[in-house]
C-alpha cells in the first residue's frame, strides 16, 4: 500500500462480506478466507479518528500562510493504530472519488490520499524518496534532497493529495542529525502541500518527537489521538465487552451462540490486556480453529489452547510474588 496501485487496490476492492440472512451457507473455504481477511471491527478510536480528520481537512481546505492542522495517532504496539489510519484513509478516498467521479473515457488523474510508511533509520533523503515511491516520481541517486522535494511537491501538488497518512512515525529521532534533518522535512512538506498529515506511532509522547524545539513544533500544530487498549469499563459503559459483541457478530460459524463470547469478556480482556489487535487475532484464530476440527464453535476451552503474540502473553501472566 506505499505506492499508488497498492493503495487503489486496497480501497477498491470490497472488504470481507459478513454472513447475510437468508443466503445459502458459504464453505469451509470461503469461510476460513473470510475469518482470515475479517471485517474492521469499529472502535472508539476509529470513530474518534474518522471525526477530527474530517473537521481538520475542512479546518486546513483554505489556509495559506502556515501549516495546516495536523493529527497524531499514538498507543501501544497491537492497539490498532495502523488498522484505525488504513480506515480513515480508505473513507476519505472513496468519499472523494463518489463526489468528483472521472469523466467516461478519461484516465483517473486524482490522488486524495497518500500513504507512507517511515524507513528504519530515515533520512531526509531516504523519507522523500518514499513520498516519491508512492506516486512513482522517477528519482536517481545523483538527485538531491532539495531535487527530489521540490518533484514531490509539484507533483501531490498536481495530483490534489488532500490527506497524508505518515505510519511508524516513532522511527525518527530528531536528537539524532539525521533524524532532524527528516523532522524538518516533515515540517517542510506541511508548510508546502495543501495536505492534512496524519501521523501513527508507538507511544509517540515517550520518544524525543516531543522533545526540544523540533518537537515543540510538532506538539503546537498536531492533535494527539490515543489509539490504546480498551477498558473493561468506562463510567457505565463497557467499551471492551461492546467490542467482543461486534466481533462475535462477525463471525460465520455454524454452531457458535451469539453471546457466548461476550460473558467471557473479564477472561478475554486479561489475556489481551485490552489489546483490540490482540483480541481479534485471538478470536480469529480460535474461529479458524473451528472451522478445522470441526466443532464450529469457541468456546472458553478453545480460547485456552490458542497462543497469542508475545506481547500480550507476557502482559496475561500474572505477577511473580516477591
Amino acid at each position: 500500500m506505499t505506492t499508488w496501485q497498492g493503495w487503489h487496490q486496497f480501497v477498491t476492492t470490497e472488504p470481507p462480506t459478513p454472513p447475510q440472512p437468508g443466503q445459502p451457507p458459504r464453505s469451509p473455504e470461503e469461510r476460513l478466507a473470510y475469518h482470515s481477511a475479517f471485517v474492521t471491527i469499529r472502535t472508539p478510536a476509529i470513530s474518534q479518528l474518522a471525526t477530527q480528520v474530517r473537521t481538520l481537512m475542512i479546518l486546513g481546505r483554505h489556509q495559506q500562510a502556515t501549516a495546516r492542522p495536523s493529527l497524531i495517532v499514538t498507543g501501544p504496539a497491537a492497539a490498532g493504530k495502523t488498522t484505525a489510519l488504513l480506515n480513515v484513509g480508505r473513507t476519505c478516498h472513496l468519499a472523494h472519488t463518489r463526489k468528483n467521479p472521472t469523466p467516461p473515457g478519461q484516465a483517473h488523474t486524482a490522488v486524495p490520499v497518500a500513504y507512507v510508511l517511515v524507513p528504519p533509520g530515515a533520512t531526509a533523503k531516504t523519507l522523500i524518496t518514499e513520498f516519491a515511491r508512492y506516486l512513482g516520481i522517477p528519482t536517481t541517486t545523483r538527485m538531491t534532497q532539495t531535487q527530489i522535494t521540490d518533484a514531490v511537491c509539484h507533483t501531490y501538488t498536481a495530483a490534489d493529495v488532500q490527506l497524508i497518512l505518515i505510519d511508524e512515525i516513532h522511527r525518527l529521532n530528531p536528537r539524532t542529525t539525521t533524524g532532524a534533518q527528516a523532522a524538518d522535512l516533515l515540517k517542510d512538506l506541511t508548510e508546502r502541500l495543501r495536505a492534512t498529515f496524519v501521523y501513527a506511532g508507538i507511544d509517540v509522547t515517550d520518544t524525543p518527537l516531543f522533545s526540544g524545539t523540533r518537537g515543540a513544533q510538532l506538539a503546537g500544530r498536531a492533535t494527539l489521538i490515543t489509539c490504546g487498549p480498551l477498558p473493561a469499563r468506562h463510567g457505565s459503559r463497557e467499551p471492551f465487552r461492546d467490542v467482543i459483541t461486534d466481533i462475535e457478530n462477525n463471525l460465520d460459524l455454524t454452531h457458535h451462540k451469539n453471546g457466548s463470547l461476550p460473558r467471557h469478556a473479564p477472561y478475554l480482556h486479561q489475556r489481551t490486556a485490552g489489546r483490540i489487535g490482540s483480541l481479534t487475532r485471538l478470536i480469529r484464530q480460535a474461529a479458524i480453529t473451528a472451522i478445522c476440527d470441526g466443532t464450529e464453535r469457541i468456546t472458553k476451552q478453545s480460547l485456552d489452547a490458542i497462543r497469542l503474540d508475545h506481547l500480550a502473553e507476557q502482559h496475561s501472566r500474572p505477577t511473580p510474588k516477591p
